[in-house]
């Protein structure tokens, strides 16, 4: 997966505020679950609220990111999916992502269907 040198530098640096890094909250704790289980790209497994998608918008267009992923079935993701279109990320399918937790009967991350978006 791509690295946020943003998000890496705070991580290395034990930040104690976020927004002290101008660091959205959002993009941080997605990025992080997404190293934590194994994912190519970032997944937005939770929540995105609508006053995050241009702080996520922007870091991603920093840190040359142009594609991520969306497992969170949340109510409100179509008006989400056109805030980030309009921002130029393309639903572009749908694919599998590993989850956040374990499947208790294999012993692996499950896997849990995503949209892929995309930059266009």
């Amino acid at each position: 997966m791509k690295k946020i040198d943003l998000f890496e530098r705070a991580i290395a640096e034990q930040a104690g505020s976020l927004k002290d890094w101008g660091i959205n909250g959002t993009a941080f704790w997605a990025y992080r679950k997404s190293i934590d289980a194994g994912n190519d790209l970032i997944d937005f497994s939770e929540v995105i609220w609508d006053d995050d998608i241009d702080a996520i918008v922007q870091t991603f267009t920093d840190s040359g990111i142009t594609e991520f992923t969306i497992s969170s079935t949340f109510s409100g993701l179509i008006a989400t999916l056109a805030a980030f279109d309009k921002h130029g990320f393309k639903m572009a399918g749908i694919t599998e992502v590993n989850a956040n937790y374990t499947d208790w009967l294999t012993g692996e991350r499950a896997k849990v269907p995503a949209i892929r978006m995309a930059r266009a």
